[in-house]
């Protein structure tokens, strides 16, 4: 039998492999090697085994906007993209969390936050892409080493209560000799 009589079984599917394919670029070179809906697919692969999800990640870029902004979002306003179910919403929120522990294990572990890049560099990772007002507080010792960063308040889209009185007697319980007083608007 020449190659031309070989049939179908000859030239398998392009996607025959892809998973692998994907794996070993970013085993090489890391996520600069991969597109935003390519992370996206192997973080999804893990939770739909047998399923093509190439077309489910790009969605969710194209519905959200970027990477980021997919393992933000709110897991109802995941649950709106047909095909994504549970244990993916559960695989992209376990992706949230990590980045945040390493982001802010980061800020943490500095000797004090000397300087107002540091604190907007914290908040950022603590604060990015919430949908609701959020007024927090960051309480400080002498040197400036971080002792609690704690919400103090959550409202709606345009609106956060803050009592003075209660920050005042936590920064009381805390030894804090300063704070920073944060506040997002979604």
């Amino acid at each position: 039998m020449t190659k031309g009589e070989m049939g179908p079984a000859a030239n398998p599917p392009h996607y025959l492999g892809h998973r692998e394919r994907l794996r070993d670029r970013f085993r090489k070179g890391g996520a600069d090697a991969l597109g935003e809906y390519e992370l996206l697919e192997l973080i999804l692969f893990r939770a739909m085994p047998r399923r093509d999800v190439k077309p489910l990640a790009k969605a969710l870029i194209a519905r959200f906007g970027s990477f980021a902004e997919v393992v933000s979002a709110r897991p109802e306003r995941l649950r709106e993209i047909e095909g994504l179910g549970d244990a993916a919403i559960v695989e992209l929120k376990i992706i949230e969390a990590t980045a945040k522990c390493l982001a802010k294990s980061g800020i943490e572990k500095r000797p004090s936050l000397s300087s107002f890049g540091a604190v907007v560099d914290y908040c950022r990772t603590a604060m990015a892409f919430l949908d609701h007002e959020e007024f927090r507080v960051l309480f400080l010792d002498k040197k400036n080493h971080l002792i609690a960063d704690e919400v103090q308040g959550v409202g709606t889209v345009d609106h956060a209560p803050v009592y003075p009185h209660e920050i005042m007697r936590r920064a009381l319980e805390l030894s804090a000799r300063a704070i920073i007083l944060v506040h997002d608007h979604a």
